[in-house]
C-alpha cells in the first residue's frame, strides 16, 4: 500500500463517526427533497393559498440561512457533539409535528424551526469531520464521502418523496422521523465524547449573533419574496437586512469575543470557496426549478415521472466518492473546482435551446453533465473552505459555505422565477417555452462568473501558512492551490 493510500485509510471507528454524519446530512437533503415533490398535495389538502404554499418553503429557508453562522459558532464554543445530538432531537421531533399540522400556521412553525435544527445540526456535523480527520488526504476522502451522500439524499428524496406522496403527504413528515431516530441512537454510540471546550476569555456575543441573524433573515427573506410581493417591499426588506449586516461589522470589530472574527475572511481561498458556493447553488438550484416547470407546466409530466427524469443528477452521490478524490489527489481542488463550474456552464447551455417536444433522450446530456459538474465542484468547495481553519474555528467556517450555499439558492430560485414571469406574456406553450428559455440564461450567467472566480485560484502559489489562524497567521496569505 502507497503511503498515500495508508494516510487516506479509516479505521473502523473513523468509518463509525462518518457513517453517522453522512446520515445527518442525507437526513437534511432528503427532507428538504420530499417536501418540494409533497407541495401540491399538501395545499390540495389544507387548502393553501400560492401565498402560504411558499411561505412553508421560505420558513425552512429563513430558520436554516438565517441561523446557520449562530449555529456554527454555537458548535465552536458548546462542543460539537452536544449541538449535533441537541439539535438532531429538535429536528426529529419538530419534522414529525409537521406531519400533524392541521393549519397552514402550525407547518410553517414546523418548518422554521425544523430550518434552525438544521442550521446548528449541519455545521456542528461538518465540524466533526474535520476536526476529527486529519487534514489532508483523510480527511479530503472523508468530505467527499459526506458531500456525495448529501447530494444522493436530495436525489433520492425526489422518488421517495413521491412514491410517499402517491400515499399521504403527512409520510415525508413522519419518514424522517425514524430516520432522525436511527441517526440519533448511531450518534450517541459512534461520535466520541470532546472535552468541554475551554472559553476562558470568550462570552457570547449576543449582539452580533442578533444583527447577523437579523441580517441574513431580512436578506433571505427578500430574495425569497421577491417575486411575490411589490418592489418598494423588497428593497425596504433588503435595505433593512444591508443595514443589520453594517451594524454586525462594526459590532465585531469592536466586540473582544467576536462571533465572527473577522479576520478569518482575509484567506483569499476562504472568501473564492464561499463566493464560488453562492453562485454555483444559485445556478444548480435555478435550473432544477426551471426543469420541473418545463417538465409539469409544459409537458404535464406527474411529480413521479419528473423525480425519476432528475434522479440522474443524483449521479454525484457515486462519483463524489470513488472519482473525485483521485482527481483531487492527482490535479488538485481548484483545477478539480474549476472543471466541475465548467461542466455546470456547459450542462445549463446544453439546455437554452430546449423545445416543446423534447424527449428524455435530448434532455439527458444537460442532465448527466450537471451530475458530473457537482460532483466536482461541491465536495472539494467544503475542502477549500475548511482547510488551514483553526479547530476552534471549524464551525465558523462550515456556518459561513451553507449560509453561502443557502443564499444562493435563494438568489437563484428568486431571480430565475422573475426572469420566467417577465419573460412569459401568456399561458400558451410558446409563450411558457419562451419564459423558460430566458430563465435559463440566469443559471448560465451564475455558473459562468463562478467560473471566472475560481480561475483565480490557479494561480494561486502554495504559501507556508494559511490565513485562518489568530496572532500571526493573521496575515493576508493563500491555501495552496493544490490542496
Amino acid at each position: 500500500m502507497s503511503p498515500q493510500k495508508s494516510a487516506a485509510a479509516l479505521s473502523a471507528r473513523d468509518w463509525g463517526v462518518l457513517l453517522v454524519l453522512c446520515g445527518a446530512i442525507f437526513l437534511e437533503g432528503i427532507d428538504v427533497a420530499m417536501l418540494n415533490v409533497a407541495l401540491p398535495s399538501i395545499r390540495a389538502d389544507l387548502g393553501l393559498s400560492t401565498g402560504s404554499l411558499q411561505w412553508v418553503m421560505s420558513a425552512y429557508v429563513l430558520g436554516y440561512g438565517g441561523f446557520m453562522l449562530v449555529g456554527g459558532r454555537a458548535a465552536d464554543l458548546f462542543g460539537r457533539r452536544r449541538m449535533f445530538v441537541l439539535w438532531l432531537s429538535v429536528f426529529l421531533v419538530f419534522s414529525g409535528l409537521g406531519g400533524f399540522a392541521t393549519e397552514e400556521w402550525m407547518l410553517i412553525v414546523a418548518r422554521f424551526v425544523t430550518g434552525i435544527a438544521a442550521a446548528f445540526m449541519t455545521p456542528a456535523g461538518l465540524s466533526i469531520i474535520t476536526t476529527n480527520f486529519e487534514e489532508g488526504p483523510q480527511r479530503n476522502k472523508a468530505l467527499l464521502f459526506y458531500s456525495g451522500t448529501a447530494a444522493g439524499g436530495f436525489s433520492i428524496g425526489l422518488v421517495v418523496g413521491g412514491l410517499l406522496t402517491s400515499v399521504g403527504w403527512r409520510w415525508v413528515f413522519f419518514a424522517p422521523v425514524v430516520l432522525s431516530a436511527l441517526v440519533l441512537v448511531a450518534a450517541l454510540v459512534f461520535v466520541p465524547r470532546q472535552s468541554r471546550p475551554d472559553r476562558s476569555g470568550q462570552s457570547i456575543d449576543l449582539v452580533g449573533g442578533l444583527t447577523v441573524t437579523a441580517a441574513v433573515v431580512l436578506l433571505v427573506l427578500g430574495v425569497e419574496r421577491a417575486t411575490h410581493t411589490s418592489p418598494a417591499w423588497t428593497v425596504g426588506t433588503l435595505g433593512a437586512g444591508l443595514a443589520f449586516l453594517a451594524a454586525f461589522v462594526v459590532t465585531e470589530r469592536r466586540s473582544a469575543s467576536p462571533l465572527v472574527r473577522l479576520g478569518i475572511l482575509r484567506s483569499g481561498a476562504l472568501v473564492r470557496a464561499n463566493l464560488v458556493g453562492l453562485l454555483f447553488a444559485a445556478g444548480f438550484f435555478g435550473f432544477q426549478f426551471l426543469v420541473v416547470l418545463y417538465l409539469q407546466e409544459l409537458r404535464d409530466w406527474s411529480t413521479l415521472q419528473t423525480s425519476f427524469a432528475m434522479i440522474v443528477i443524483g449521479v454525484d452521490a457515486i462519483l463524489s466518492p470513488v472519482l473525485t478524490p483521485r482527481l483531487v489527489n492527482r490535479f488538485g481542488n481548484a483545477r478539480v473546482i474549476f472543471g466541475g463550474l465548467l461542466l455546470a456552464s456547459l450542462s445549463y447551455a446544453l439546455f437554452l435551446p430546449v423545445g416543446a417536444d423534447w424527449t428524455y433522450l435530448a434532455m439527458f446530456p444537460s442532465l448527466i453533465v450537471l451530475g458530473i459538474a457537482f460532483s466536482l465542484a461541491y465536495g472539494p468547495l467544503t475542502i477549500v473552505a475548511t482547510e488551514g481553519v483553526r479547530e476552534e474555528e471549524q464551525g465558523l467556517a462550515g456556518g459561513l459555505l451553507y449560509t453561502s450555499f443557502q443564499f444562493g439558492a435563494a438568489i437563484g430560485l428568486s431571480t430565475a422565477t422573475a426572469v420566467n414571469v417577465a419573460a412569459t406574456a401568456s399561458t400558451s406553450p410558446a409563450a411558457l417555452l419562451d419564459g423558460y428559455r430566458a430563465a435559463l440564461w440566469v443559471p448560465l450567467g451564475a455558473a459562468l462568473l463562478a467560473t471566472v472566480i475560481s480561475a483565480f485560484a490557479l494561480r494561486t502559489r502554495p504559501a507556508a501558512t494559511v490565513a485562518a489562524s489568530g496572532g500571526p497567521a493573521d496575515r493576508p496569505a493563500e491555501i495552496p492551490a493544490s490542496h
